[in-house]
């Protein structure tokens, strides 16, 4: 019994120093179960895809053959690298892996997406010239290893990386694959092992791939529009704000409440829309939309407010920008939009938001209803350095809030539980140490909630099921911490009702906040090893709870 209860102890202790799950990174050295048919040693090192944690390692291994090791978190979902000629994913040839059923089964295969429908995504086609016998994937420690090789002397510079859903996987004959489950698209500088990123959601469309290839515009280029504009352009600060989607912005301080803006984007037949957002967020943001529909027959600038999600909330001329009268005109010139306009503000807000529409669907009078966005990306800008950062930092937000919540909650609730039923013989520690855990646990737990809220007002995405799981946590531990003031004496005769109603209500409690926990794993996509590392915890806790009540139970 004293060494079970020993064990507890150390079990406390180290659960503060679990290590991460599915831990992969550039500094990490690569080292693999399996043989590598080239050379690892000089690979180069890129995070790809910050919000799914996918590293891509890669060399040049000869003159006209490319290596690639693509490094992702196991989800129980087919993984894709692909390459595009145009950013869009039809006409793209992708790379395709899986892994199914805890390693059971798994395969390697090109896809060519000949368009967006599952028919016209047709394995063993593509333009990928693959190296005989140099695609394998396996699993090692939680995280899947695609590798493949080419044949090429200059691998396409438009990547595509996606997810698919949870459980399903190609498979014969047809081995077609499903609609990915979210996906980011990025530009990559072999050279340099530079990326420019344009982060995607679950929501995201596919990009017609069938447009004509745009005219560059960069910031080494001069600004030279057939049409006048009301402001100076000589001194317009210039900066790549979306390298995926070749988005430039310039502007420039006019006069002390003055800022002009000039956003130039490549013309796909779709709205360009630049929002100026309080909190990095969609909702609560006003944004200036700007289109030109069929050949130029047509287009318009508008302010519209975006109050929330459903189209019916995106509402047109309303807006917090102070918009400078006849200072807005759009025109496309060179297969690429210019939306110029002015605001009257001493600073503008720094966090910006960018995006495009589906292809040829515009505003329209009389509502000017304004349709979901294609893509977008979210970034921080400084306006007196003119530089700017991808808006990813909900990424270490929303994985503090995971971590809360699993030691409050999921961890220190169940051993301040454990101590309270099993070590009363140990008395009056067994009571201090189960109000100071459950006192650590329910802080912590509180800390947690709030860092959801903060990241569900930054994310705006449905997670109504979770918060309220969350919410009736947080009340139920509110009461039990005002039971606690309330703990009559033991001579009381209502103090067998406090002990029902304390007990039952912690039991609610945990089994509700465990049931939480793994609801939030899977919300926040943050794989199997989340889920394992969690579950061996709680595997432990309860082996050691039904121990300590078999040998209660033999004692009475």
């Amino acid at each position: 019994m004293k060494a079970l209860r020993l064990l507890f102890v150390i079990t406390f202790l180290c659960s503060f120093f679990l290590p991460s799950p599915e831990a992969d990174s550039c500094t990490s050295n690569l080292s693999l179960n399996v043989s590598i048919p080239f050379d690892t040693t000089n690979l180069l090192c890129l995070s790809v895809w910050d919000a799914q944690s996918f590293i891509l390692r890669y060399a040049q291994t000869y003159a006209n053959i490319w290596s690639f090791i693509l490094s992702t978190p196991d989800t129980n979902s087919y993984i894709a690298m692909g390459f595009s000629v145009s950013g869009g994913m039809v006409g793209s040839s992708a790379m395709v892996g899986w892994v199914a059923s805890r390693g059971a089964s798994g395969g390697i295969k090109q896809y060519y997406l000949g368009g967006v429908t599952p028919n016209q995504v047709v394995p063993d086609k593509g333009n990928l010239q693959v190296i005989a016998n140099s695609t394998f994937i396996t699993l090692q420690n939680s995280r899947l290893f695609m590798v493949f090789q080419l044949q090429t002397a200059d691998p396409l510079s438009s990547l595509i990386f996606a997810t698919g859903s949870t459980g399903l996987f190609p498979a014969p004959p047809s081995f077609a694959l499903t609609k990915h489950l979210d996906k980011v698209s990025t530009r990559i500088d072999y050279s340099k092992a530079n990326i420019g990123s344009s982060q995607g959601d679950g929501n995201s469309s596919q990009v017609d791939g069938s447009s004509t290839s745009q005219a560059p515009d960069s910031c080494v280029s001069n600004l030279n529009l057939s049409v006048p504009l009301l402001f100076d352009t000589t001194n317009l600060n210039c900066l790549p704000v979306w390298n995926a989607q070749g988005y430039i912005l310039r502007y420039s301080q006019t006069s002390p409440n003055i800022w002009s803006f000039i956003l130039s984007a490549p013309n796909t037949n779709s709205y360009i829309a630049m929002g100026f957002s309080p909190n990095g967020g969609m909702v609560g943001s006003s944004a200036i939309v700007g289109w030109i529909s069929s050949n130029g027959a047509g287009g318009g600038m508008k302010q519209y407010y975006l109050t929330g999600l459903a189209p019916n909330q995106v509402v047109p001329d309303r807006g917090n920008l102070k918009v400078l009268t006849n200072s807005t005109f759009i025109t496309s010139q060179s297969s690429r939009l210019y939306m110029a306009f002015q605001l009257q503000t001493n600073q503008p807000l720094s966090r910006l938001i960018y995006a495009f529409g589906p292809n040829g669907v515009f505003p329209s009078p009389p509502s000017f209803a304004l349709t979901q966005h294609q893509d977008k990306v979210s970034i921080t800008m400084n306006y007196a350095t003119g530089s700017s950062a991808l808006g990813n930092s909900y990424m270490n937000l929303k994985r503090s809030h995971g971590v809360l919540n699993i030691l409050g909650w999921g961890i220190l609730i169940i051993m301040g539980a454990i101590v309270a039923r099993y070590f009363r013989e140990w008395d009056p520690f067994w009571f201090y140490f189960h109000a100071s855990v459950q006192f650590l646990g329910f802080v912590l737990g509180v800390i947690g909630v709030i860092s959801g809220f903060v990241l569900n007002n930054q994310l705006h995405v449905d997670v109504s099921l979770h918060k309220a799981l969350g919410i009736i946590i947080f009340v139920l531990s509110c009461f039990q911490v005002m039971a606690l003031l309330g703990r009559p004496k033991k001579e009381s005769k209502v103090r067998k009702y406090w002990n029902l109603y304390h007990h039952n209500m912690g039991r609610i409690l945990i089994i509700l906040a465990v049931a939480n926990i793994f609801y939030g794993i899977q919300l926040g996509k943050e794989g199997s090893g989340w889920n394992i590392g969690y579950g061996i915890v709680l595997a432990i806790l309860l082996t050691m709870a039904l121990t300590f009540e078999t040998q209660l139970c033999s004692k009475d």
